[in-house]
């Protein structure tokens, strides 16, 4: 077995934190403020314990499931993330991570590679976006990845404006110009092998997003997008009904941790939802998703799909997350630290992790599909659930 290899999510992370400059490994952990919820998403899941059966198991488990058309062999799909400057291939390997082994990705607007080269690397691939620079650009980003063949639309809500770490957030310059390339240096050199994967391509990071550049215009800066973003006022209702009306296909929205917007968001016609706390960096106290999911999941019922978000680590997490009523997970982090470790090879190992994770709960707890999950295959300790925004009753 190849030394590159690793056993889980946890090894992935301590590669990554070895291999990465510090200010780029920093930022994949991000979270805010004191990082309650961060850390609550992770934990939360430690809290759920297993009911398994000895005999009379399942010698075949059907892992595949179905998600916003798409069918995929197992239900985690790669969650959108920004600039991926953990490694030059960035989001294009992912996109062929994720299609080697069967499954879907979303792509962020915030991405270093372009949509176009992403959906080819993998058709199954839903473009995010966030309500950003008002309806007319919004509409044309929606055309761009209509004519680019993305198989859905990711509308992200749950991402407000935390500016304090107290763990302290790195400095992350606008453009790399040779005064912070100096500065930078120290980093660099102490981590060659990341390095050196660059210097191979013959450019560094350049901090643009492509797929927020308008008509025959160069990619903008992050940073300027990202104000941009800032500056815009945040939708209404009434424009995530106008967005998904104008997409028209397959539309999910990201974001959801209270059961009166998750109504709110079947009202407005959305094919599914996400439980998301934006990976903690989101209002730092907010519950972790795996908390406020079953409410969610019984509120919205068969009206739109309902995924989880948010402190997934483990094959096991992701059956916990299934049988409190999600369809599928999105991982972010865990994908971003196997890219980091091994480029293409090191996602494609941590799907792997959570695949094999997730057979090997099924075959214990008796259940020949991730269908027949349920509670009744959980531990549920009391007082493990909060309910935000009413009841799913109401």
């Amino acid at each position: 077995m190849s030394s590159a290899w690793f056993e889980t999510v946890a090894e992935a992370q301590r590669r990554a934190r070895k291999r990465l400059p510090t200010s780029v490994y920093s930022a994949l952990l991000a979270g805010t403020e004191k990082g309650l919820t961060v850390s609550d998403n992770v934990t939360a899941f430690d809290e759920l314990g297993f009911a398994p059966h000895v005999a009379g198991l399942s010698a075949q488990r059907d892992l595949s499931t179905i998600v916003m058309g798409q069918p995929i062999a197992f239900p985690v799909i790669i969650s959108p993330t920004g600039v991926q400057a953990v490694h030059p291939d960035g989001e294009v390997a992912v996109a062929r991570a994720a299609a080697a082994r069967g499954t879907a990705m979303g792509l962020s607007s915030f991405a270093s590679k372009p949509m176009e080269e992403v959906i080819a690397a993998n058709p199954q691939t839903f473009f995010q976006m966030y309500w950003l620079g008002g309806r007319d650009q919004i509409a044309a980003q929606l055309d761009r990845a209509r004519k680019a063949g993305a198989a859905g639309v990711i509308a992200t809500l749950d991402w407000s404006f935390s500016h304090g770490r107290d763990w302290g957030s790195p400095r992350i310059p606008e453009k790399l110009t040779p005064r912070e390339l100096l500065r930078l240096a120290p980093q660099g050199l102490s981590r060659p092998k990341w390095l050196v994967s660059y210097l191979r391509t013959g450019h560094l990071p350049d901090l643009t997003v492509p797929n927020l550049a308008s008509d025959g215009q160069p990619a903008p800066a992050f940073f300027g997008a990202y104000g941009q973003w800032m500056g815009t006022p945040p939708p209404s209702w009434d424009d995530v009904a106008w967005m998904r009306q104008q997409w028209g296909g397959p539309f999910l929205l990201k974001g959801i941790t209270r059961i009166d917007d998750a109504k709110r968001a079947v009202d407005a016609g959305v094919t599914a939802i996400s439980v998301s706390n934006h990976g903690g960096n989101n209002v730092d106290g907010t519950p972790a998703t795996i908390r406020v999911l079953p409410g969610i999941a019984e509120a919205v019922g068969s009206q739109a799909e309902v995924l989880l978000d948010g402190g997934v680590r483990r094959g096991n997490d992701v059956v916990k997350a299934i049988a409190l009523g999600a369809r599928a997970v999105m991982i972010g982090r865990a994908y971003l630290w196997g890219l980091a470790a091994n480029g293409q090879a090191g996602v494609e190992n941590v799907l792997d992790i959570l695949r094999n994770g997730i057979d090997s709960a099924l075959l214990g707890l008796g259940c020949s599909s991730v269908a027949d999950l349920g509670e009744h295959n959980l531990v549920i300790p009391a007082n493990f659930t909060r309910t935000l925004g009413g009841s799913a009753q109401t």
